[in-house]
């Protein structure tokens, strides 16, 4: 409803899932998506890092509740150009969607000063889920989500021995054989979203 006052703002698409924001963006071609970070099938992060790689002229804009350490280096790290709260005034919405598409970053100040501290680490070594392919990381997703195989295949529109094969190059490039292992992992490159509790600390 924001955005449809917006002279300058088309709406091309809506998702319901991380999975269908991933075709459709593939399929549309947007210049911006919007994302959230807590979605079914397929998180925002996972949705946004697999573009960046794929679809790197497509600019990522999270819009989410959630504001701890932990999402913003997330953010950072899948090549999100910028974040703003969901209850941010709809002005400073429309204000980040300028901003990105003009090919400028949109972060508030502390958020930035985490982005620095970020980069001053980069030099960690190369986590292992680099060596996965877009699709590959699509279909990790997927499987941590406890979906089988005929599942993945219908959901990635494709055949259920192609899904089999990227199941056994995960497993191999990983180092992983196992579905619990598979999906630790998932959690722990934040794939899949697990809910934050600032009072569990």
């Amino acid at each position: 409803m924001c955005l449809a006052r917006e002279e300058e703002v088309t709406v091309v698409g809506e998702a319901a899932n991380g999975l269908e924001a991933l075709r459709k963006a593939r399929e549309l071609l947007p210049d911006i998506v919007l994302m959230d970070i807590e979605m079914p099938i397929m998180n925002g992060l996972a949705v946004t890092e697999t573009l960046h790689t794929e679809l790197p002229q497509i600019r990522v804009l999270i819009l989410s509740m959630y504001i701890y350490d932990e999402y913003v280096r997330r953010i950072i790290k899948s090549g999100g150009r910028g974040y703003v709260p969901k209850n941010a005034p709809p002005e400073d919405l429309v204000r980040a969607i300028a901003a990105v598409h003009c090919g400028e970053t949109c972060f508030s100040s502390d958020v930035a000063h985490l982005s620095l501290n970020q980069r001053l680490n980069d030099s960690a070594p190369t986590s292992p889920r680099s060596s996965l392919t877009s699709r590959e990381r699509e279909v990790l997703t997927l499987i941590a989500e406890g979906l089988h195989n005929k599942e993945i295949a219908h959901q990635i529109g494709a055949g259920v021995r192609n899904v089999e094969t990227h199941r056994e190059r995960i497993m191999r490039k990983l180092g992983i054989h196992s579905i619990a292992g598979l999906t630790k992992f998932a959690v722990s490159q934040g794939l899949i979203s697990v809910h934050y509790d600032p009072d569990s600390k």
